[in-house]
C-alpha cells in the first residue's frame, strides 16, 4: 500500500477542460440558450441551474475548478492579442 499524499486537481489538463467547455457550449446551442450568457452566469454565480441538463452538461461543467477556468480564459485572451 502506497503512503504518499497524492493531489488531485479538478482536472487534470487543459485539453479535458476545454472538452468539458466544448460539450457544454453545444448542449446549450442545442437547447436553443445564448451559450456565452449561460456560461458567463454560470462563472460568476456558481449556480447551476445556468446550464441546462441536457446531455449531462450540468454534471460535466461542475467538475470545471472556476478559478482556473477563469485563469484559462483570460490567459488565452491575452495572448491571442
Amino acid at each position: 500500500m502506497e503512503d504518499a499524499t497524492r493531489k488531485f486537481t479538478a482536472l487534470d489538463n487543459k485539453a479535458e477542460m476545454k472538452e468539458i467547455l466544448s460539450s457544454v457550449y453545444n448542449s446549450l446551442m442545442v437547447k436553443g440558450y445564448n451559450p456565452i450568457n449561460q456560461i458567463v452566469g454560470y462563472i460568476l454565480s456558481e449556480d447551476p441551474t445556468y446550464i441546462t441538463n441536457y446531455n449531462g452538461a450540468r454534471t460535466l461543467i461542475t467538475r470545471i475548478d472556476r478559478d482556473e477556468l477563469m485563469q484559462e480564459l483570460v490567459r488565452v485572451y491575452l495572448e491571442k492579442k
